[in-house]
């Protein structure tokens, strides 16, 4: 099992444009149109089913929130910072 982070260690290693929602972190990302914003979501499982770890993701006509949390520990923790991680790096990539 992973250790509950802290509200600072949330808050120092929190990705860009990520958020946080009491014991969730999550962003929205925009799409010129839907097929991307579906693609972007199917590469997001593929990283998710990798690691083990499956987020929320839920998919409008031009945006994709993503939100993760550790349901097991109750809250947020490395896996969740390094899933956003993750996501990040292929999305730039």
């Amino acid at each position: 099992m992973a250790d509950l982070l802290s509200d600072e260690e949330i808050e120092t290693n929190l990705p860009d444009d990520w958020t946080r929602e009491g014991d969730e972190i999550g962003r929205i990302y925009e799409f010129d149109d839907y097929l991307r914003g579906v693609n972007f979501a199917q590469m997001v499982g593929e990283i998710a089913e990798a690691q083990f770890h499956h987020p929320e993701i839920v998919i409008r006509y031009s945006e994709v929130e993503v939100r993760l949390t550790s349901h097991e520990e109750g809250g947020i923790t490395d896996d969740d910072l390094e899933m956003a991680e993750l996501i990040e790096s292929e999305r730039s990539a």
